[in-house]
């Protein structure tokens, strides 16, 4: 493996693994065991009559399917919001025991709200029965079920709300410090609402670790000491002029609530950025590589996070003596502004970056690099993200492609369309942030 073509099948195939590796649903089903009348929950035990659930989230589709086929008869309903369903998965929806909605992504839509009324719906009912309720937490479920905490905030302003969130360039802590302040559904606020009921919640998280109260916002956690606090937040950006009004209105009059109660409350994290990582690391050795995972370079602003990623490979390079190529491999989730109105996310920027910067500085050896979602979507665009090697500047050239420009316009996906190197997966049904995989040969 030290040819360009054989270094770029093999990045592809790494992906792979560390995709395979988070699939959400055989999580689900090896949490879920049945013992007589009992069934256990990642060694929890809890009866079977009355069981609900509530599925929030990029991957709550495949955890549901999983988690009624491994319940049969003892599931009794719940709600669900997700992604669009494929054609499989409309089958199952329409004979399901729970009511099903298309939430919005990355902005809340009307199926939204209505998720959420349906869901405390369910909490009313489910705690008047005592019964017990299973929430499927996944990422991307912040803007899949909301509810204003004000009634003065319109669905205009809440989607007027996230897209300045998501846009500003904040951690993704810092957004969903000022999303909880304003909804009455995250936060814990959801769960709060069924005080009778044992509760677990299985989570496959797109945070970083320790902070799993933040995928999806936290319907059935409240955030630890020392979050973000959302009014500084606000400040620190300079939002307070782009939010609407009625958004910083309910911030300024939100209330601190009580989670107390004697039930069961259990929450556990099924899947990681890690699984993946280390499955990329597995597969990157199987195929004769040194391997690196830069833990610490997750979460960075993006134009440092490229750079300390491109010096992590020479640095490695320089150290491997023999000819086996190097491998260097990454997650998190860059922060990235939007500067223009092109198409992309910031796994397609990472990219680019990362071919601008090698081309600079390392124009005769063999590069590529994979950088992906797990979700399968980046930003506004329909693609996962982009693999690049070390001639991706040289081919764009001879298209009459300027990286810069597409930089500057926030338009990577148009760019690596134009040279067909667009990683394409379709939604993929789970969310464990994204995967940087950086390969180097002599």
């Amino acid at each position: 493996m030290t040819n360009l073509a054989h270094l770029r099948t093999a990045a592809r195939e790494i992906f792979d693994e560390a995709l395979r590796s988070a699939n959400a649903a055989d999580a689900v089903r090896r949490s879920i065991k049945f013992s007589e009348s009992q069934f256990s929950v990642c060694e929890i035990p809890l009866e079977t009559d009355s069981i609900y659930a509530v599925a929030i989230g990029k991957a709550a589709l495949s955890m549901s399917y999983a988690l009624e086929q491994s319940l049969g008869q003892f599931f009794n309903g719940g709600v669900l919001t997700g992604p669009s369903p494929n054609l499989a998965q409309v089958e199952w929806l329409s004979q399901s025991r729970r009511n099903w909605y298309v939430g919005g992504h990355p902005l809340p839509n009307r199926e939204s709200l209505s998720a959420a009324a349906d869901a405390v719906g369910l909490m009313q009912r489910a705690n008047r029965e005592h019964a017990k309720i299973i929430f499927l937490i996944s990422g991307g479920g912040s803007a899949m079920m909301e509810w204003p905490a004000n009634p003065n905030v319109s669905l205009a302003d809440l989607q007027e709300a996230n897209r300045v969130l998501v846009n500003c360039g904040a951690s993704i802590s810092e957004i969903n410090s000022v999303r909880r302040a304003f909804s009455a559904v995250k936060g814990g606020k959801l769960a709060s609402r069924a005080p009778n009921c044992d509760q677990i919640t299985l989570i496959v998280s797109d945070v970083p670790d320790g902070e799993e109260f933040n995928v999806a916002s936290g319907p059935t956690l409240k955030p630890r000491a020392g979050a973000p606090n959302p009014l500084e937040v606000i400040a620190h950006y300079n939002l307070r002029p782009q939010l609407p009004a009625t958004v910083i209105e309910a911030i300024e009059s939100q209330r601190d609530f009580q989670m107390e109660s004697d039930s069961l409350r259990e929450r556990i994290v099924l899947l990681t950025n890690d699984n993946s990582l280390q499955s990329a690391a597995a597969a990157a050795r199987q195929r004769g590589c040194t391997v690196e995972i830069a833990s610490e370079i997750a979460d960075q602003q993006i134009a440092d996070g490229c750079e300390q990623l491109i010096e992590r490979l020479t640095e490695l390079r320089s150290m491997e003596e023999s000819d086996a190529p190097v491998c260097v491999i990454s997650g998190g989730e860059f922060s990235c502004p939007v500067n223009g109105d092109g198409i992309g996310g910031r796994n397609l920027e990472t990219a680019l970056r990362l071919a601008i910067l090698h081309s600079g500085s390392h124009p005769k050896s063999e590069f590529v690099a994979i950088c992906a979602g797990t979700d399968g979507i980046d930003g506004n665009s329909l693609a996962a993200g982009a693999i690049l090697d070390s001639t991706t500047i040289e081919r764009a050239a001879l298209l009459g492609l300027n990286p810069q420009d597409f930089l500057d316009r926030s338009d990577a996906f148009s760019f690596f369309a134009a040279l067909d190197d667009v990683i394409a997966t379709g939604s993929t049904g789970t969310n464990v942030r994204d995967v940087r995989i950086l390969l180097s040969a002599r």
